[in-house]
């Protein structure tokens, strides 16, 4: 049977799977929420989905790219610099979403088009010296950042992420970095919290940054849980990964 996969591609033979198909419908459920979310916020224009891929294999990447997704998220740059180099013939953007140690940039900067974790000084160095290094020898394009921001009151505590306070330093590091774009802010929304609450006050943090640095416009907020609160507070990046990919695969 002939199925119409993400962005309408019509998907038989090889293409057809029970997994292809299975990802067919599962985006399809998120993207109608998104776009529901989207009419109910007043917007007129879509985040954009990056979806979740960690422990997920390469071959469901493949799978997503086939049905027409363009972007996908890591947390683990040993996986994600796997499945990159292996998948080198797809036409996908990766985006890395984890907590980032500063020795792992010059192997991010090899594949990443952003990164959405950034929390320190130190790895604004780190990303700045390894962006100018890859760009010298294979000219890749600027590097996207955002600085994840805590939403926690006793910032970093759980989710990871900078101090509202450190914000604007980080901004202003990025910003004057060759090599590096300033996007604007990731958060996660507290564990227990209310992500309305939450993204509101994100929101809020966005609006001081742009004021600073106008161009720095993007929210990456929301994962499947609580997609429609980011999107209702003005996300322009969605993070989702289990309501599309399913469970964490089993080991063994």
């Amino acid at each position: 049977m002939t199925s119409l996969g993400y962005g309408g591609e019509r998907l038989s033979g090889a293409d057809g799977d029970a997994r292809t198909a299975q990802l067919a419908g599962r985006l399809d459920v998120v993207r109608g929420r998104i776009e529901a979310a989207a009419a109910a916020a007043g917007r007129s224009e879509q985040p954009r989905l990056i979806v979740v891929t960690k422990f997920h294999p390469a071959a469901d990447v493949r799978r997503l790219a086939a049905l027409g997704v363009s972007d996908v998220g890591e947390n683990r740059d040993q996986e994600a610099a796997a499945k990159a180099s292996g998948l080198t013939d797809l036409e996908v953007h990766w985006h890395f979403i984890g907590q980032l140690q500063s020795n792992k940039a010059k192997s991010v900067a090899k594949y990443a088009a952003s990164v959405q974790s950034i929390d320190r000084p130190q790895l604004v160095d780190a990303l700045a010296k390894a962006i100018k290094r890859e760009q010298d020898t294979t000219g890749r394009a600027d590097l996207d950042c955002f600085i994840q921001v805590s939403l926690e009151d006793d910032a970093g505590a759980h989710r990871g992420g900078a101090a509202p306070a450190d914000v604007e330093v980080l901004a202003g590091q990025i910003a004057a970095a060759a090599g590096l774009q300033l996007s604007g802010l990731m958060a996660v929304a507290p564990l227990g919290a209310d992500p309305e609450a939450a993204f509101e006050k994100l929101a809020g943090f966005s609006a001081a940054l742009r004021a600073v640095h106008p161009a720095a416009d993007r929210i990456s907020a929301g994962m499947s849980q609580d997609l429609e609160a980011a999107v209702k507070f003005g996300a322009t990046h969605l993070r989702i990964g289990s309501d599309i990919l399913g469970s964490r695969p089993a080991v063994g």
